[in-house]
């Protein structure tokens, strides 16, 4: 990424008792890393483990240049931090101008106020943490995925060469007061920093792999690392045959990481060691001089060229990957499109480089006072904010909130599914809720929140009641059994029910862990659920009875479910389990705006999702306490699945009902309930 030309260590081995100011198989070394996240990114769809050696890398390079500037006198913070912000910032704003700007022709409007949130929070270096609230998932596929959701490592890389001075400073002025020379210290720091956030990354990948991959802290460790063999690397004495082997292994590992691992799952808790580590023998190798070394290749004019192009190529190949799946609308690139996205992004990344990178550093901007390199990164930060700002400016125009009233002739919703139903509203009536706000039309859940005792995750939030509620309702589950709290909420405020909401993304109402296998935090909290639920006795439980209605009528009933069901059919509790919505590998929103709402390709055929029996009444061990209720009929025609009806678009993405389509449904889910619970038909 950032290029960093200070004065390194000697050449490992200790064969050169000069230093060197300059290491062109380092460049070479970065050159790999870029390359390998671009191919991975724009053929593989996976991840290669190269961002890791950026990481390292870094590490590596600033702590030699702190410890050198302390031996030296002392740390100029001012003018460390100026330079800095002179090697990061035009390159990351300028594409970030550019992509924004982009991202307004290009980008269908439900993905605008996201895109608008990350590039703010790219500009201040904290998108990996903006991920992190929004609880992204960097492996979402790639036409579906944030514009600069890259910027993610470049804002831990922010945040580190912010901290890592002052760190590096603290360490240095305590061994001075105690009479001590820096390097030693340090190092003991640095092992400490190693093994507490290699640990915290272990744990939290095993629980939360989505916080994990963009947290801060899981991946200082491999800072220190990179810190750890800066310190050491003068120390290390091998002859030469040696570390030509250590050399290619090196970069063999390097190479095969993410060909081997399932890194996109596993990362980044110890495995992320083997890319760290794979690059750690790269530089342990050093310069060799060897004809048959590695450094050979890898301080070749190209691969040096390239290293010096990798910060901006990093840049630049996740939005020009983006932005042309979204404009093709396409899921993925074939070979000779993947090689024409390459070659722009080098193109820009050749333009970048000379244009923008070059010029600022061969400049005086910050040389004569620290503050012009602030004031600097100030001008060039105000065209991509006023940008933003402009860019939301727009949506908010375009924004609408999406409120329906129950009789809405504009907009029926469901109702235009039940028998007999004639439209009179307006014939030129706008699709609702807008695309814009179409990604946020979520279900609320209850006013009054209280963690449960049993599980720190487990959140139990219950709807207000004029009095003692005439039944109280649990609705468990996963987001497609929340989602429908905006049907069930109309039926509550008329019938003074109380609607209590137990829910957890990606964890649906089962003893096993369906979504995510292995997901411990999800059956530990599935466990507590039930057994709150059983310490309630609600009148009943509403939640999903099947799963993965897919393209090729893969849709299924977990023995989990069945397990669950039962437990509560001991304590004599009804279970209303309801039929899955259909997903879809794309988004039927997203077609509609682009294509139009009866475009055909938005539509799927419903034979082709949906078998005519739902999967649960092939079962046998179904308990007695379980009602089914099945909404197909609301969700498709008797020959496809829309992606609107009744002038309301049903679904938020690629599979979430949206809560205005459900709210629609409420007067269908009340008839339904009370056809197997024996309540009296409500009227709206």
């Amino acid at each position: 990424m950032a290029q960093l030309r200070a004065r390194l260590p000697g050449a490992a081995g200790g064969t050169s008792g000069a230093a060197r100011t300059y290491r062109p198989e380092l460049q070479g070394l970065r050159a790999v890393a870029a390359a390998l996240v671009v191919v991975y990114h724009i053929w593989l769809g996976r991840v290669s483990g190269g961002v890791d050696v950026f990481f390292l890398v870094s590490g590596f390079l600033v702590t030699g240049q702190l410890v050198r500037a302390v031996e030296r006198g002392g740390i100029r913070f001012g003018r460390y931090w100026g330079r800095m912000l002179n090697r990061l910032m035009p390159a990351a704003l300028t594409v970030l101008l550019v992509t924004t700007l982009a991202g307004m022709a290009l980008l269908p409007e439900s993905r605008w106020f996201q895109t608008i949130r990350e590039v703010v929070a790219s500009a201040f270096y904290a998108e990996n943490w903006r991920l992190v609230a929004d609880s992204a998932d960097y492996f979402t596929p790639h036409h579906e995925a944030s514009v600069v959701q890259h910027f993610w490592s470049l804002s831990i890389q922010g945040q580190f060469y912010l901290v890592w001075p002052l760190l590096v400073g603290l360490v240095a002025a305590l061994a001075g007061w105690a009479g001590r020379q820096l390097r030693r210290p340090l190092a003991v720091t640095l092992a400490v920093v190693f093994a507490a956030s290699l640990a915290y990354s272990v744990a939290l990948t095993a629980t939360d792999q989505q916080t994990a991959y963009f947290h801060s802290l899981t991946r200082a460790w491999e800072f220190a690392l990179g810190g750890l063999l800066a310190l050491a690397i003068d120390a290390i004495v091998l002859p030469r045959a040696v570390r030509v082997v250590l050399g290619w292994l090196g970069l063999a590992g390097l190479v095969a990481c993410g060909l081997v691992l399932q890194v996109g799952s596993v990362f980044p808790g110890y495995l992320a060691l083997w890319p760290t580590l794979s690059a750690a023998l790269v530089l342990v190798a050093g310069w060799t001089s060897s004809p048959v070394g590695v450094d050979r290749l890898l301080a070749s004019r190209p691969l040096e060229y390239l290293g010096n192009l990798s910060y901006a190529l990093y840049l630049w190949h996740w939005p020009v990957l983006v932005l042309f799946l979204t404009a093709t609308q396409r899921a993925e690139v074939g070979l000779r499109d993947g090689a024409l996205i390459i070659g722009l992004s080098l193109l820009l990344s050749v333009l970048t480089h000379h244009l923008v990178e070059q010029p600022v550093r061969r400049s005086r901007i910050g040389a004569a006072s620290a503050w012009g390199a602030y004031r600097f990164a100030l001008l060039i930060l105000t065209p991509v904010l006023l940008t933003a700002g402009a860019w939301q400016l727009v949506s908010d125009e375009r924004a609408e909130v999406a409120v329906l009233s129950l009789d809405d002739a504009d907009h029926p919703g469901a109702r235009a599914r039940l028998p007999g139903f004639e439209y009179q509203g307006a014939e030129d009536a706008d699709l609702t809720p807008s695309y814009m706000s179409l990604p946020y039309d979520w279900s609320l859940p209850g006013e009054d929140c209280v963690v449960s005792a049993r599980n720190a995750e487990l959140e139990i939030c219950a709807t207000a009641t004029d009095g003692a509620p005439t039944r109280r309702v649990v609705v468990v589950g996963d987001s497609h059994s929340r989602q429908y709290l905006a049907a069930l909420r109309p039926i509550a405020e008329q019938r003074n029910w109380q609607i209590i909401g137990m829910g957890r993304s990606a964890c649906p109402f089962s003893t096993d862990s369906d979504t995510v296998p292995g997901d411990q935090g999800c059956i530990a909290w599935n466990s507590a659920a039930v057994d709150e639920i059983r310490e309630l006795r609600p009148d009943f439980v509403f939640t999903i009875a099947t799963r993965d209605v897919r393209v090729g009528l893969t849709e299924w009933t977990p023995p989990g479910y069945v397990e669950q069901w039962r437990k509560l059919a001991d304590d004599g509790i009804p279970v209303v389990a309801v039929r899955d919505n259909p997903r879809y590998d794309f988004s039927p929103a997203v077609c509609a705006e682009r294509n139009g709402v009866d475009a055909p390709e938005c539509a799927t055929p419903r034979a082709e999702l949906l078998a005519a029996d739902p999967p649960y009444l092939g079962l046998d061990n179904v308990p007695d306490n379980v009602s089914f209720l099945d909404f197909s009929d609301f969700f498709c025609t008797e020959e496809v699945c829309p992606p609107a009806i009744g002038n309301v678009l049903i679904y938020m993405d690629d599979n979430h009902v949206s809560a205005s389509y459900l709210t629609t449904m409420s007067s269908i889910v009340d008839e339904a309930i009370s056809a197997v619970l024996g309540e009296p038909d409500a009227s709206y």
